[in-house]
Order: C-alpha cells, then sequence, then structure tokens
C-alpha cells in the first residue's frame, strides 16, 4: 500500500509539474526571488550601509528599483508575454500592486525603524529590522499577486479575447 500511495503522488506531481499553472508558479517565485534580493540589497545599502536615507526613503527606492526588473521578468519569462506591454492592462494593474505593496511597506518599515530606535537598537539592528519589515510586508500581498498576474493580468485568454474584439474577429 506504501507503494501505490509514493506512485499515485509520483504521477500527480510529474502531472502538476508540467502544467502551465505550476511553471508560472515556479517562474514567478524565481522572479519573486530575484527581485526580493535586489530590493533588499539596494535597501540595506541604502539604509544600513550608507546612511545617507531614512527607511521609508530607503524602501521607496528599493521598491523602484526592484520592481522594474520584476515586471519585464514576469511579463517575459513567468508569463511568456511578447510584444509591446499594455498599459491599462499589464502597467497600471502592476504598478498598482507594486504602490500597494510599497505601502504596506513603508507602514511596517517605519513601524520597525521608530520600534529599533526608541528601544535602543544599534543602527545594524535597526538596519536588520527594517529589512526584515520590508519582506514581511511584501510576503502578505505575494501569493494573492500570483492569483491576480495569472487571472486578470498576464493571462492569454483574456489578451486574446480583448485582441479579437479589438480587431472584430469572431470569438
Amino acid at each position: 500500500m506504501g507503494e501505490f500511495d509514493l506512485n499515485l503522488y509520483g504521477r500527480f506531481m510529474n502531472k502538476y509539474r508540467t502544467s502551465e499553472t505550476f511553471v508560472r508558479a515556479f517562474r514567478y517565485s524565481v522572479t519573486s526571488g530575484v527581485s526580493v534580493i535586489i530590493g533588499q540589497a539596494v535597501l540595506f545599502i541604502c539604509f544600513g550601509l550608507s546612511r545617507r536615507f531614512s527607511a521609508t526613503t530607503s524602501n521607496l527606492i528599493a521598491t523602484a528599483v526592484s520592481a522594474v526588473p520584476a515586471y519585464y521578468l514576469n511579463r517575459a519569462w513567468a508569463w511568456g508575454r511578447t510584444g509591446r506591454s499594455h498599459f491599462m492592462k499589464e502597467i497600471f494593474p502592476f504598478w498598482g500592486l507594486a504602490f500597494l505593496g510599497l505601502g504596506i511597506s513603508m507602514f511596517t518599515v517605519s513601524f520597525a525603524d521608530r520600534f529599533s530606535r526608541s528601544n535602543g537598537y544599534s543602527h545594524m539592528q535597526t538596519a536588520l529590522a527594517v529589512n526584515f519589515a520590508s519582506i514581511f510586508a511584501f510576503g502578505i500581498l505575494w501569493v494573492g499577486k500570483f492569483f491576480i498576474f495569472n487571472k486578470f493580468i498576464f493571462n492569454s485568454d483574456a489578451a486574446d479575447l480583448a485582441s479579437a474584439l479589438e480587431s472584430n474577429e469572431a470569438v
């Protein structure tokens, strides 16, 4: 019986791993990882190492810098979209979600900065708390963004339908 369960699980996983949703989810995860590394590095350099910017200004810079490669990697690699980006269907919603993440992260970063300073943490401890707060905020949105990207923004079925309607083709 144990072997049967493993075979069933193995067959399910083999089929699932080749599904379009799994491939997109995997690629979205890798893209998110790249974005997190870029964003956290920029945040730590701007706030933790250089000490030139406040925690919230550093967070704003980090979000702006990491969102650009995140958009292009998600669009081209995770969802396989080519050609020009559509402003209202792709760019505007993507940046709307990026700004939602920025808003949440500004709150958490500001809180971590104030909390750390008021409790006498060193600058390095404060910088680490700020980075953790940023990761936490964007982590809250991470799963929801995949479903929004997959269903509404980079959905090829919706794009094909819109294209057909714009060119007056029968669907």
